[in-house]
């Protein structure tokens, strides 16, 4: 399912037009991306948890020509599946 697909399901369901839907899917992203964006968990009852994971830096090996290299530190965005969602299929 692409963006224009999920609108268009948002805006059957909640019997809206697919304007009023397209707006409310962007929004509920930027809501998203902010709240990560400040380090905050979002968690979704019944459906997940969005959060910032910390990752440590490391040592890698250039695939190419097998040297070592160092990976720098990164923070990266994670999401996880509720429990109550799971247990739905």
């Amino acid at each position: 399912m692409n963006k224009n697909e999920l609108v268009r399901a948002i805006a059957n369901k909640a019997g809206i037009t697919l304007k009023d839907a397209g707006v409310t899917l962007d929004s509920v992203v930027a809501a998203i991306t902010d709240g990560l964006k400040k380090g905050e968990k979002i968690q979704i009852s019944g459906f997940g948890t969005f959060e910032v994971k910390a990752k440590p830096a490391r040592e890698g090996i250039n695939p190419k020509t097998g040297a070592k290299i160092k990976i720098a530190a990164s923070k990266v965005p994670a999401f996880k599946f509720g429990k109550a969602y799971k247990d739905s299929f």
